[in-house]
C-alpha cells in the first residue's frame, strides 16, 4: 500500500492537469538567463491562462532581484574605505547589520552616503576641513545687540521739495516773518526743507508777496535777501530769481500796477547790500524788449546813480511804523488832520492812516483831533471831525481802547488847555456829547468828561453864609 502512495506521488502529471504547488515552487525557484531565453519563444505558444499569469509572476520576481542586486553593488562599492573596510559594518554581526552611529541611509535609497556630506546631525560644526569667515552681523536675527555694534550713526533723508508744492510750503513761511521779522526762524525753517534745485525760488516768492504788502514789508524782504546771502542762496541763485521776475512783470502788473518801480527798487537795493552782482545791469543793456522790465531796470539805474557813495539804500522804501521817531508820527497825523479839514476826504485820511503802520499810536490822532476842535472857531471843524473819527470807529481802524486812552489824555490835561482856550470845558462837553449821540464813545466815557463848576460870590446875595 505504502508502494502504491509513493508511486503516486512521484509519478508525474498526467497531461492536461495543473498542479499548483509545482508551479508555485517552481515561479518562487531561481533560475538563469538562459532559461529565460529558452522558454521566451514558448510565450506565443498555446498556454493557458494559469501558465501565462505564472509567467509574468517569474518576469516580475527577476526585475526585483535585478533592482535589488545593482543597488546593494552601488552601495557596497561607495561606502568601501581607502583601508579596504566596509564603512558603517560591524564585522561581528552575522547578519551585517549597520552601525547606529552611522549617518547613512538606512532607507535603502540614495548612495549610501553620509547625509549632507558629514556636516548634518546634533553637535556638528560643520564638515571637515570647512573653515568659516567673519559673518556680518543680521539685524533681524534675534539674537542681535545693538549696543555690541558700536556707535550707531542715524541719517535723516529729507526728501526733495516738489515744485508744485514749494509755492505751498513758502507762502506760510513768508507770511509769518512779515510778523515777527526774524530772518534766524527763516534760515532755520529753509534749512529743514530740501529745496533742491528749486532754492532761487524762494526769493522770488517772496519778492511777490512783499509788492502785495505793505512797504514795511518790502523793507523786511530786502533784509531777509540780504540775511539769506551767502548762507543759503548765492548771488547766481538771487540773479536767477529776479531774471525770473522781470519775466513776469506782465503778469505781477495785473495785480500791482506800481510793480515795475517796486521791482527796481529791490534791484537797486539788492547791489547795494551785494546780494546780487554789480555787473547785474549790464547783462540786460540793449536785451531787454518787454516795457515793463525797461522801466524796472532804469528805475534801479537811477537809484544806484543817486546814491553811489552811500553803501547801502536803507531808505529805498521808507522807514517803518515802529521805527519812526514819535516826533515824527506826531507831524504826519497833524498834517493828515490839517489836509482833511480843507479836503474833507475821508478815505484819504484813512488811507493815510492805514500806510504809517502804527495801530497802536492812534490815541495821538483822536488827541489831536479833539485838541483841534477846542482850539478852532465855529462848528465847522467839531462836526467834521465827528464824521472822521465816526468813519474810523465803524470800519474798526481806531479800536475802543485807542478812542478811550485819546479822550482821557484829554481830559487830564483840559486843565492846561483852558488856559490858551478859557471856554475849553463848555466846549468840551458838547463835543462829548455829539460824540456819544453819533454813536462814537461810550456812555462810561462820557460820564467821564470833567465840568468846570460857576463860582459863587457874596454880592449874589448870599451874604457870606454857605448855603447846604
Amino acid at each position: 500500500m505504502a508502494t502504491e502512495v509513493e508511486t503516486w506521488s512521484t509519478a508525474a502529471p498526467a497531461d492536461g492537469m495543473f498542479s499548483f504547488d509545482a508551479n508555485l515552487a517552481e515561479a518562487t525557484r531561481p533560475y538563469s538567463d538562459d532559461e529565460d531565453a529558452l522558454n521566451d519563444p514558448e510565450v506565443n505558444g498555446n498556454w493557458t491562462p494559469q501558465e501565462k499569469a505564472l509567467h509574468e509572476a517569474r518576469l516580475k520576481a527577476k526585475a526585483k532581484r535585478r533592482l535589488r542586486k545593482s543597488s546593494s553593488r552601488n552601495s557596497t562599492s561607495d561606502s568601501i574605505s581607502e583601508s579596504g573596510d566596509v564603512a558603517g559594518g560591524d564585522p561581528h554581526s552575522p547578519k551585517g547589520k549597520v552601525n547606529t552611529n552611522d549617518r547613512k541611509s538606512r532607507t535603502g535609497k540614495g548612495r549610501g552616503l553620509p547625509k549632507k556630506g558629514g556636516a548634518g546631525g546634533k553637535g556638528v560644526w560643520g564638515a571637515a576641513g570647512m573653515v568659516y569667515e567673519d559673518e556680518e552681523p543680521d539685524a533681524r536675527d534675534p539674537n542681535y545687540d545693538e549696543a555690541a555694534q558700536g556707535d550707531t550713526v542715524y541719517a535723516t533723508v529729507v526728501p526733495e521739495v516738489d515744485e508744485k508744492e514749494l509755492e505751498k510750503m513758502v507762502n506760510p513761511i513768508v507770511q509769518e516773518y512779515f510778523e515777527h521779522g526774524d530772518t534766524k526762524e527763516v534760515e532755520m525753517l529753509l534749512k529743514g526743507l530740501n529745496l533742491g534745485p528749486h532754492r532761487y525760488e524762494f526769493s522770488s516768492l517772496a519778492v511777490s508777496l512783499s509788492l502785495e504788502g505793505k512797504a514795511s514789508h518790502r523793507e523786511l524782504t530786502s533784509r531777509l535777501l540780504s540775511d539769506l546771502s551767502g548762507k543759503l542762496l548765492s548771488q547766481s541763485d538771487m540773479a536767477r530769481a529776479f531774471d525770473k521776475m522781470l519775466k513776469e512783470l506782465p503778469d505781477l502788473i495785473l495785480d500791482t500796477p506800481e510793480a515795475p518801480q517796486m521791482l527796481g527798487q529791490f534791484i537797486a537795493r539788492a547791489i547795494a547790500d551785494h546780494v546780487l552782482p554789480m555787473s547785474f545791469l549790464d547783462c540786460y543793456k540793449g536785451k531787454v524788449d518787454c516795457d515793463h522790465a525797461r522801466v524796472a531796470l532804469d528805475r534801479a539805474a537811477v537809484l544806484l546813480t543817486m546814491k553811489r557813495e552811500m553803501v547801502r539804500l536803507d531808505n529805498v522804501w521808507g522807514v517803518g511804523g515802529g521805527l519812526r521817531p514819535v516826533k515824527h508820527l506826531i507831524k504826519e497825523m497833524n498834517l493828515l488832520l490839517k489836509e482833511y479839514l480843507i479836503s474833507g476826504d475821508v478815505s484819504e485820511a484813512e488811507r493815510c492812516l492805514r500806510d504809517l503802520e502804527v495801530p497802536h499810536f492812534h490815541h495821538e490822532l483822536v488827541y489831536e483831533a479833539v485838541v483841534m476842535v477846542l482850539e478852532s472857531k465855529g462848528d465847522t471843524a467839531s462836526h467834521m471831525m465827528i464824521k472822521l473819527l465816526q468813519s474810523f470807529w465803524k470800519t474798526g481802524l481806531i479800536t475802543v481802547d485807542q478812542m478811550n486812552r485819546g479822550f482821557q489824555r484829554v481830559y487830564d490835561e483840559l486843565p492846561e488847555i483852558s488856559l490858551d482856550v478859557p471856554h475849553a470845558h463848555s466846549i468840551m462837553e458838547t463835543f462829548v456829547d455829539l460824540c456819544y449821540q453819533e454813536s462814537v464813545i461810550t456812555k462810561q466815557l462820557r460820564d467821564a468828561c470833567p465840568s468846570r463848576g460857576r463860582k459863587r460870590f457874596v454880592s449874589e446875595g448870599d451874604g457870606g453864609m454857605i448855603k447846604n
